[in-house]
């Protein structure tokens, strides 16, 4: 199979002759082999992993999204989407990911306050005049 991981902005992974796919739906988590029927799911944040006969298992944390199998092809489109050696590795790496946003949400929230809070001033003013 040809997997390609697609993200907003790029494709994070095209990856040829992948022996298996493991991925994280709604419903539960879905094995596709080469062979599957194809189909279209929608993805939940979790670990997705492949293998091939050259690198072994490769594993993948990624956000919801959606996965389509046509063929010999399956497609995943996800948010965002990180990529790791082993679980350990991948589990500090999805942590350092999420305090950064968490991060960046915040001081993005303050900011947001204060022209809230200028506005809603300026607006007072001019109902006094």
């Amino acid at each position: 199979m040809r997997l390609k991981i697609l993200l907003p902005y790029q494709i994070f992974a095209d990856v040829e002759e992948v022996l298996r796919l493991v991925v994280h739906t709604p419903d539960g988590a879905l094995g596709i082999l080469p062979h599957r029927l194809d189909c279209v799911t929608a993805l939940t944040p979790g670990v997705l992993f492949y293998e091939t006969a050259v690198l072994g298992e490769i594993y993948i944390a990624v956000d919801e999204g959606v996965l389509v199998k046509c063929g010999p092809e399956v497609l995943v489109s996800v948010a965002r989407a990180i990529a790791g050696d082993d679980l350990a590795q991948l589990r500090g790496a999805v942590e350092r990911e999420f305090q950064t946003q968490y991060e960046d949400e915040r001081s993005a929230r303050a900011i947001l306050a204060k022209l809230e809070a200028g506005f809603v001033s300026r607006i007072a003013e001019l109902h006094r005049d």
